[in-house]
């Protein structure tokens, strides 16, 4: 954060000097060139929208970006690493790999950093093998600190901790651990791993090899004190930082003292953050607006809140979400319903994730009329997924013997070919629960029946059932066999249940 705002002042301080400058340097030449700018950005843009909507259909990269050449639009390296970047940072991997592919069958050669990228690619797309075969194929001059560091990522990331430590021992006898980012590699597969003692180890490591930690190493050693119910050990490491704390310093510091119920110390650190917080950002008054919900400030919710809205007349979904979602946690349904009344009377496009706080509130309160209402109403509006909408109603229906209305909804999400629609085993659950308290055996067989429309059934699944008939205490002599031709693997437990209904 510090450095954006160095950046900040740096470009101000770049275009005063400019501003100030003789009008014969700033004239026609400078007018020219921010043309030529505004034109290859609008280049830029529109080859980036075309490789980034090719579908998943094999060979359309290379024809595409051959295409474009033949058409004389100017590709040249630097562009298409960008675009590759820009396409792994919107999760198109394999895009983003084929871009790398194109470029070497027009022999473009790469650098180390180019060679990183391609290999994070690759394990992304084709797994950490093909990621190893690729760095083993490298030539000498190409294995250097960004090549090997790239590796040792993806081992990271995979939580593969014997070949990281062996990589990263590798890299220390090469002398390519000249910083603190291999060790925050590590760090950060032990975070993952639960292993949250080895953090502070490996930063007296990198202390002993007079490398300094940076400021994600901080995050993370705060991070591995605080899941260590350390303290002590969170405020020695604040008090080490010194005027090097920054936004994440206190962001982590906050969520560490509310996890331990020290509200006042939560409530002093997101204080500090606040003053070292971007404006310009909204995902900054989101986190505020999470965090003091959590410590059950409701005063300082609205506050940042009208902040927000002041800062960002625009209130966009994502912060209309953590507003609603932050009243939630606080229990505040007349503030939820005036929230989301607002948004849905200004929201460009319509966000079930909204809804679904909505929906759930309404539900909370017995109101489950207004809560199909809500969800009616998004059905009309919302291009998006609807199953987490539908799933709330369902469970609730259940939770009140309403199986009926329950199973219509199921059957409306099946009968509708909605793809986005995927049943969690919650739901399921709840569902054969009902019929298994209720003995209802024609229940258990048409929510299959549904079920089956969907996808093939699987053993979970057909244990719930078999469990309706034993607690019915009904025969089905024609069971084994229905397991037999849906591949359902018969276990003890499935045994032990069969023996009873079809011995």
């Amino acid at each position: 954060m510090i450095s954006m705002y160095s950046a900040s002042r740096l470009a101000r301080r770049f275009c005063a000097t400019l501003a100030s400058a003789p009008a014969t340097i700033v004239g026609e030449a400078s007018a020219a060139a921010a043309a030529s700018t505004r034109k290859t950005a609008k280049k830029n843009r529109s080859v980036y929208k075309k490789l980034s909507n090719l579908g998943s259909k094999v060979g359309k990269m290379e024809e595409t970006l051959n295409k474009l050449s033949v058409e004389g639009v100017p590709i040249v390296k630097h562009d298409l690493v960008r675009y590759a970047k820009d396409l792994r940072k919107n999760r198109i991997p394999q895009r983003a790999l084929e871009v790398f592919e194109w470029m070497e069958k027009k022999e473009i050669a790469f650098t180390g950093s180019d060679h990183a990228i391609r290999l994070d690619l690759i394990a992304k797309t084709k797994g950490l093998e093909a990621a190893e075969s690729y760095f083993n194929t490298l030539d000498p001059s190409s294995k250097n600190r960004s090549s090997y560091g790239a590796l040792l990522n993806c081992y990271c990331v995979e939580r593969d901790e014997d070949k990281a430590k062996s990589h990263f021992d590798e890299m220390a006898d090469l002398n390519l651990v000249t910083n603190s980012l291999p060790y925050n590699n590590l760090m950060a597969m032990y975070l993952r791993l639960g292993q949250y003692d080895k953090v502070p180890s490996l930063v007296a490591v990198m202390k002993e090899k007079n490398i300094s930690p940076c400021a994600i190493t901080y995050s993370m050693w705060i991070q591995s004190c605080g899941s260590l119910n350390d303290l002590d050990g969170v405020e020695r490491v604040i008090e080490e930082m010194g005027e090097c704390s920054s936004w994440d310093t206190f962001a982590n510091l906050a969520s560490i003292y509310a996890k331990a119920g020290l509200y006042g110390k939560a409530e002093a650190a997101l204080k500090s953050l606040e003053e070292k917080m971007d404006p310009h950002k909204r995902d900054s008054f989101h986190f505020l607006i999470s965090l003091y919900a959590g410590i059950s400030k409701p005063t300082e919710v609205y506050r940042v809140w009208e902040l927000l809205k002041k800062r960002h007349p625009k209130v966009n979904n994502s912060s209309s979400l953590a507003m609603i979602q932050a009243l939630s946690r606080l229990n505040d349904f007349e503030g939820i319903k005036k929230v989301f009344k607002e948004w849905e009377s200004t929201c460009w496009t319509y966000d079930m994730r909204v809804a679904n706080v909505m929906i759930s509130s309404y539900l909370k309160e017995n109101m489950y009329e207004e809560a199909e209402a809500v969800f009616d109403g998004a059905v009309k509006k919302c291009k998006g997924q609807l199953s987490k909408g539908r799933q709330l109603l369902m469970v609730y229906l259940l939770k009140n013997d309403q199986a009926d209305l329950a199973l219509k909804h199921l059957e409306t999400a099946v009968a509708d070919q909605d793809k986005n629609w995927s049943w969690s085993s919650e739901l399921i659950g709840s569902f054969f629960l009902h019929f298994e308290k209720s003995k209802d055996v024609e229940g258990a067989e048409e929510l299959c029946k549904t079920l089956a429309k969907w996808s093939p059934l699987g053993s979970e699944s057909y244990t719930l059932l078999v469990k309706t008939y034993v607690a019915a205490e009904r025969a089905c002599h024609g069971m084994r066999e229905r397991l037999k031709e849906d591949g359902i693997e018969i276990d003890d437990e499935m045994e032990g249940l069969l023996s009873k209904i079809c011995p």
